[in-house]
């Protein structure tokens, strides 16, 4: 029995527009242009996972799967919207702003948790972060092992995360569970640790969960380069990545991004 899923609105805030990656910082991104810095593609599935945590709870985060795609921008303080459709045993779900769909997504409820060998995942060490590789198609060569450098989610960056995200379901704060987008953001860092950026997009992302993890764990990823290729001129890398927690997998993900866009292959 699919329950119902009410609209669900949030103020977008972009908490990147002082990060390395300038395509959210509003100068740069209107060169490439957009009307302004990008919110980050994770806090984006991160506002459309509250669709299948609100219908299905807790065991969303113990075995849900989504698969999510960002096709157009969502701007800071822009309202987002966020509405799902019970399809197939599975919930149809879009991100509205400007009157435009921004994204979409496809979650499901397995009825299994999913599992992963950690020992399938190689170990590797991000290099300095200040003699990082510029990001090409050797730095993520495929086959190329990318780790994190790892680190611990406390409850007061949680505290501050979820704020920025404007996530209302009690859950994470109550049980300290590590939300969705944490999860995406270290998988971003697989890309950001091992070789030096420029302006990129973050394109959408499949998410398996495994195991919910908590605040207080240290997270790290273990990241395989299964693709660079290019596609309409832009430069694309996709990772298998596993995230962990205190060494117990929690997710596995499909990770895609916009390395290189063409835009600056031609300037």
């Amino acid at each position: 029995m699919i329950k119902a899923f009410a609209p669900y609105s949030v103020v977008a805030f972009n908490a990147a527009k002082l990060s390395e990656n300038k395509m959210h910082d509003d100068t740069v991104a209107k060169k490439f242009g957009f009307t302004g810095g990008l919110v980050p593609g994770v806090d984006v599935f991160a506002y459309m996972s509250h669709a299948p945590l609100a219908v299905w709870g807790r065991a969303f985060l113990e075995r849900g799967h989504m698969d999510g795609r960002f096709g157009k921008p969502i701007y800071d303080g822009e309202t987002a919207t966020v509405t799902a459709v019970e399809r197939d045993g599975g919930l149809d779900i879009q991100i509205v702003s400007r009157g435009i769909i921004c994204g979409t997504a496809r979650a499901t409820l397995p009825t299994a948790v999913s599992s992963a060998n950690i020992d399938d995942f190689k170990l590797s060490t991000p290099p300095d972060n200040e003699k990082r590789p510029p990001a090409d198609e050797t730095s993520y060569k495929v086959g190329n092992w990318l780790n994190i450098r790892p680190f611990t989610f406390d409850a007061e960056l949680q505290a501050e995360y979820l704020k920025s995200i404007c996530e209302a379901d009690p859950i994470y704060q109550k049980e300290g569970i590590i939300h969705p987008g944490t999860i995406l953001r270290a998988c971003n860092w697989a890309l950001t640790h091992n070789a030096k950026m420029g302006p990129w997009i973050h394109v959408g992302s499949t998410l398996q969960h495994l195991s919910p993890g908590r605040v207080g764990e240290e997270i790290s990823v273990r990241a395989l380069v299964t693709k660079n290729h290019e596609n309409k001129g832009h430069k694309i890398v996709e990772l298998d990545a596993l995230v962990i927690a205190n060494k117990i997998p929690i997710a596995r993900v499909t990770h895609v991004a916009i390395y290189e866009p063409r835009q600056v292959r031609a300037a």
